[in-house]
């Protein structure tokens, strides 16, 4: 099986599981507004491709064979700062559509974070559906277990941050070691998400005919469940 370098990125939501628990009356909206705020994240990406949605994180690659260690480095700063605004004025959107449901008026709740290696990968394809393998497809999944305490951040392993040379150096970051499950204990490095470059700053509100437009998405999403629980409800008491 042919092999190639890559970059390896991994975009994920914090606070979702106790978001989906909490809202799951509203099952529909809660997914909808997630799948908004990651659709967006993807699509800020436009250097990377999409491997994967992961539940609750997109996992996107992209070639870098022809890459140098500080343009790699670069690249992925320059696409964590655009998926992270673009994360945050998805939310916003959806926090000021109509619906007065929690899933909707609580998405506050959720982060961003972002974790990054190179290395050597593989392709494979299972039923039409292309697949990165390798033990550096392992290596970025485990650096998402770590003992970082920032809310949102980007967390780099040493062979991304110590190739990144002069781009390396600009960045203030904090070196931990992380202790990876099947790999041991090895040197990252991470730092807050807004110590990239500038602020993420004001967030415009959408206009009014946007916010009817998400609030009619949001009620449309939701429907089949709303249809779901009293269909159950009324099997229970017919039962």
């Amino acid at each position: 099986m042919a092999t190639r370098r890559a970059l390896l990125l991994i975009a994920d939501i914090g606070g979702y599981t106790q978001y989906m628990q909490f809202h799951r009356s509203v099952l529909g909206h809660a997914e909808a507004a997630t799948r908004r705020m990651l659709d967006k994240v993807v699509g800020a990406a436009r250097d990377f491709d999409l491997i994967e949605i992961e539940g609750d994180a997109a996992f996107l690659s992209r070639d870098a064979e022809h890459l140098d260690g500080p343009a790699a480095l670069s690249a992925v700063t320059r696409a964590v700062v655009a998926m992270h605004r673009a994360f945050h004025v998805e939310r916003r959107f959806v926090e000021l559509n109509m619906c007065p449901c929690g899933s909707c008026t609580r998405t506050s709740d959720l982060t961003l974070k972002f974790v990054a290696h190179v290395g050597e990968v593989a392709t494979q394809t299972i039923r039409r559906r292309k697949k990165l393998v390798g033990v550096d497809v392992i290596h970025v999944h485990r650096l998402l277990k770590n003992t970082v305490d920032v809310p949102e951040y980007l967390l780099v392993s040493d062979d991304l941050f110590r190739a990144g040379g002069t781009a390396a150096s600009a960045l203030p970051v904090r070196e931990t070691a992380q202790d990876l499950e099947g790999i041991g204990r090895v040197p990252t490095f991470h730092l807050g998400v807004e110590e990239i470059g500038a602020p993420l700053g004001p967030i415009p509100d959408p206009s009014w005919p946007r916010r009817l437009g998400s609030t009619l998405g949001m009620v449309g999403r939701g429907l089949p469940h709303v249809l779901s629980r009293r269909h159950l409800r009324t099997l229970s008491s017919v039962g």
